[in-house]
């Protein structure tokens, strides 16, 4: 089963960016579900900072591989997230947690969302409010 609905033309970036986050996971440290997930995060300017699932015997100091990425990218500057890419071995593209989703809402409002198993199924989210509509959002 692969579900595609690509708001925009270029679906080989949205399956390069796939095959990023596939990168980025192999770095995850999940020793407590066994439950690896990468993330790819691409810039507006074309910079991919990556991401993955850290796991703590506390697991409220775990930390998922959406909000590794993005913290990244805040610590090194960059403001503007064109998309995220986040990929793990499920039987079905698995959306951002909901905390995830509250963190992306925050800092990357108008990314468009890429998920992806290791089937090679594929879901695309326009951005955050397909996943979070109605949603809270602090006003700055």
């Amino acid at each position: 089963m692969t579900i595609l609905k690509f708001q925009y033309s270029d679906c080989a970036m949205a399956h390069q960016l796939l095959k990023e986050a596939l990168k980025a996971r192999t770095n995850a440290i999940s020793p407590l579900s066994g439950f690896s997930v990468g993330c790819a995060l691409e810039i507006d300017d074309g910079t991919i900072v990556y991401g993955a699932n850290v796991e703590s015997g506390i697991p409220v100091l775990s930390s998922c591989a959406e909000r590794s990425a993005i913290i990244s990218a805040l610590s090194q500057g960059f403001r503007k997230f064109k998309r995220i890419a986040v990929i793990a071995d499920y039987p079905r593209p698995t959306p951002p947690c909901g905390a995830c989703r509250q963190f992306i809402l925050e800092f990357a409002p108008d990314a468009e969302i890429i998920t992806g198993n290791l089937k090679g199924d594929v879901k695309h989210y326009e951005n955050i409010t397909e996943l979070m509509p109605n949603a809270y959002h602090f006003i700055k």
